[in-house]
């Protein structure tokens, strides 16, 4: 009768494994289909404004370039 028990409980697990696992897999789907068509890299619309400027300067020392790199990560 133990055994009966055990084996019950074991496809209990499996099948709510089987079940989560399914359902975690097609929110991940969904969630992808959702995004696929997002298209962040078109042009702003509207009055939006650039942000950042290259700025280039002459005389940049070598100390000036690497603490510029440790600050900005640039």
């Amino acid at each position: 009768m133990s055994f009966i028990k055990v084996v019950l409980q074991t496809i209990k697990v499996f099948i709510l494994f089987t079940g989560c696992t399914i359902l975690f897999y097609y929110g991940i789907m969904w969630v992808s289909e959702e995004y696929q068509n997002y298209h962040r890299y078109d042009e702003p619309e509207g009055s939006a404004l650039k942000v950042s400027n290259a700025v280039e300067e002459e005389s940049s020392s070598l100390l000036d370039r690497l603490m510029l790199f440790y600050l900005n990560g640039e």
